[in-house]
């Protein structure tokens, strides 16, 4: 009887501490968002396949205001006419004019009143080259005018005045009929920037942007990368003669694994019996080529032990100069 009484308590108790609680911990659970691992891959490709949009076309863009931001940014006081103009391209102008041409207004109304950069690209172009080339005479006079050229050439490349602009974000804010903008018209809207500088604040600021961005360029960089000399050994021989030094005698001072698949020859050119240079190569003719290199670097004195290039304006190597004195 007390076991039969014990068992229904338990029982109606079970039913109400499992009926009540329950629905209402079935209100308080909320539906799960369930986020697609796939979905933000999926958008990020589409955006990926989309084709590029100038800056000009997205929302939050004033050009004016980001052509007045630009001297700021680098630090440089232009003329705001000379900049805009700077970032005019002939190809815009033509590609503006056709298309105001198909749509049926007017010849007199067809014409913008714009210049394009022509002017000041010439003028940037020709600063820079003359400046560098004064730059490098300077810090290698035992190098030849090739040599000087070759340099020079390199540093107001396509591909490399392209590089410095595209990092300048010259792209946004250059006018040009193709999108994205080719590297040509980089490298001509860059000189035209160089050139608006230089009219608007004169040589030696110029001299200080193009020091500034250009020669860094050359670090890390191995002077035959720049300079291609087919020859090295004959154009050794023509600096020793120039020396008068007598011509160098070629030696092979080591050899690693000559009869396995991956040779390593080193020969060494000795003038007067010192050894002048030792250059390694997989072939005996290219270690000698190697070596006659390197004896060039030490000629030019373009070695990888060289001195740090001065940034410093001439009037701070005065100062410098006479406190070092003075001490």
């Amino acid at each position: 009887m007390a076991t039969a009484l014990i068992r229904s308590v338990f029982l109606n108790g079970t039913k109400g501490f499992l009926g009540a609680p329950v629905g209402h911990a079935a209100l308080r659970v909320q539906p799960r968002r369930e986020n697609k691992r796939w979905v933000r891959a999926y958008l990020e490709q589409q955006r990926r396949l989309e084709p590029p949009k100038p800056r000009s076309e997205k929302p939050n863009w004033d050009y004016h205001a980001e052509i007045e931001a630009f001297g700021h940014r680098i630090n440089e006081e232009f003329s705001l006419n000379l900049l805009k103009t700077a970032f005019v391209n002939c190809c815009y102008i033509k590609h503006e004019e056709s298309k105001r041409q198909a749509l049926g207004i007017e010849k007199e109304a067809v014409a913008l009143n714009l210049q394009d950069n022509k002017e000041l690209s010439l003028q940037g172009a020709s600063f820079v080259c003359s400046y560098l080339q004064q730059c490098f005479e300077e810090a290698f006079p035992k190098m030849p005018p090739a040599g000087i050229e070759a340099l020079v050439n390199y540093l107001t490349s396509e591909e490399l005045v392209s590089y410095l602009a595209r990092n300048l974000s010259l792209q946004d804010m250059t006018l040009c009929a193709d999108f994205p903008v080719p590297p040509n018209v980089l490298r001509q809207t860059f000189f035209a920037v160089i050139g608006a500088l230089l009219q608007s604040s004169g040589s030696q600021r110029t001299e200080i942007f193009v020091r500034d961005f250009f020669i860094p360029q050359l670090i890390g960089k191995e002077l035959f990368e720049m300079w291609n000399v087919i020859n090295p050994m004959g154009l050794l021989l023509e600096e020793l003669a120039k020396r008068n030094i007598s011509a160098p005698e070629s030696r092979l001072t080591r050899q690693s694994g000559a009869t396995t698949a991956l040779p390593l020859y080193f020969v060494g050119l000795y003038c007067d019996k010192k050894l002048l240079a030792e250059g390694t190569g997989e072939t005996i003719l290219a270690a000698e080529d190697e070596a006659a290199r390197v004896a060039l670097r030490k000629l030019y004195g373009f070695t990888e032990n060289r001195k740090p290039w001065v940034y410093s304006s001439p009037q701070q190597k005065q100062r410098t100069q006479s406190a070092i004195s003075s001490t």
